[in-house]
């Protein structure tokens, strides 16, 4: 099929080398020159595994193409995918759908008869309603899945497909691109309209709760003298429950579970139906940066609280591993609030360096893990990638100035660093080094 993708950001890009990896002829759009030029010379504007060899692979085939025309891409696509951002609204917790409406308006200008437009963006629910009875064309809404560092799978062998359509033509059209997919067994729930926008933002608010519930724990363990490692290991063993996302630490950041969890309480509470818990969901979330400021405070071991002068050495800047992502990143929020109060803060991050040093240029950075940690007073990882998990506790005590580390994601082997000397704090975790009662 000829499909067109309109919005070449993280979730654009990725559908359209992934369409054009299951043999569809795809073209990329999007008003920015600059990303377009990028794209079309085989470079993703971010990092995800994977993504730029099949990039570089089906603009070879030729099946593969970008343009900043809505017209040639009207004249060009049987089925176009709108994949837009929709931020946090400047003025509320709402949604800003600016750029889902100036695509659906290029788009649908120019679009052929019986063209099918796709929304993939993350949307209030009523959206794709407004859209659909606002232009001339069959409208409808597939939400997207995808999990930054898994993209490219995600969008190969999702879990799950889910087609808000109004006709069986737009049902039997859908079914036609990702016909590879489901020839694997992937299952498809077939919705309205209301329950397709739903979907998404029910799913994030799901996943958001339970990262905020294991963290809440947390605070009641670090009062009443618990382990939150253990108990999360207890509960997980629940099939009802289950030990995913119960790994207590920093929290959640990136560009959706914040901004959609604030939007989907907003839309929400305009529909009549308050989801008040969402609020406190992100307070809780939130609080867990407060707390690692503390610990860093406390591992200083000022007299008067403060960290004026202290060095602190940041492992991470992505909001999580295997992504350059550092929107709303717990990290660069963290590293950002301790220099502001004084301390002498390097970060480092395997991927986010750059995106890091635009967004933040007064904090320090540095190449490594090992000229991070160099004279460090204080030890935040607040990244869980692998090469932080891998470093040898007795060696990198030999670079630090004072042995004092916070685990922010509950990863380190708490026993190993104790054992190499360490000042080893993790939330949830006040038991003697940090190691819980096994």
């Amino acid at each position: 099929m000829r499909l067109t993708v309109i919005g070449t950001g993280y979730l654009g890009a990725t559908h359209a080398a992934c369409m054009a990896e299951l043999g569809h002829e795809v073209l990329g759009v999007d008003v920015d020159a600059d990303k377009i030029a990028a794209l079309a010379a085989g470079r993703t504007p971010f990092h995800e595994p994977g993504l730029e060899e099949m990039l570089r692979r089906n603009l070879d085939s030729g099946r593969l193409r970008f343009t900043t025309s809505y017209e040639e891409a009207g004249a060009f696509g049987e089925v176009h995918f709108v994949c837009v951002g929709t931020p946090q609204s400047p003025r509320s917790d709402a949604a800003d759908l600016r750029y889902v409406d100036a695509a659906f308006a290029g788009i649908a200008r120019h679009a052929a008869p019986g063209a099918l437009l796709v929304g993939k963006s993350t949307v209030p629910v009523g959206t794709a309603r407004r859209l659909a009875d606002a232009y001339d064309a069959e409208v409808a809404w597939n939400p997207e899945f995808l999990r930054e560092g898994f993209a490219v799978r995600d969008t190969l062998r999702p879990d799950r497909l889910v087609f808000g359509v109004e006709s069986e033509r737009a049902g039997t059209l859908l079914r036609e691109v990702y016909a590879p997919v489901l020839a694997a067994g992937t299952p498809v729930v077939t919705a309205d309209f209301p329950t397709a926008e739903l979907v998404k933002t029910a799913a994030n608010a799901f996943l958001a709760t339970k990262i905020s519930f294991i963290n809440a724990m947390a605070e009641v363990c670090e009062a009443a003298g618990g382990d939150v490692a253990v108990l999360a290991e207890a509960i997980g063993h629940d099939d009802r429950i289950g030990p995913k996302f119960l790994r207590a630490g920093v929290g959640f950041g990136g560009g959706c579970l914040p901004k959609d969890i604030r939007a989907f309480a907003h839309r929400a509470a305009e529909l009549g139906a308050p989801l008040g818990f969402l609020r406190e969901v992100d307070a809780i979330n939130m609080r867990r940066r407060d707390r690692v400021v503390e610990l860093a405070r406390e591992l200083c071991g000022r007299p008067d609280g403060s960290v004026m002068g202290a060095r602190v050495a940041v492992l991470g800047a992505a909001f999580k591993p295997d992504s350059d992502d550092i929107r709303d990143s717990p990290a660069l929020n963290v590293a950002a609030r301790l220099q502001l109060d004084g301390a002498d803060v390097t970060v480092y991050d395997p991927q986010a360096m750059d995106n890091a040093r635009k967004a933040f240029p007064l904090l320090g950075y540095a190449l490594s893990a090992e000229d991070a940690l160099r004279r460090a007073d204080v030890v935040l990882h607040l990244t869980e990638w692998a090469e932080f998990r891998a470093l040898d506790p007795r060696q990198a005590r030999q670079w630090v100035s004072r042995p004092c580390v916070v685990d922010g994601r509950g990863v380190l082997d708490a026993a190993a660093w104790a054992a190499a000397g360490w000042s080893f704090r993790a939330l949830g975790r006040s038991a003697p080094g940090g190691e819980g009662k096994r």
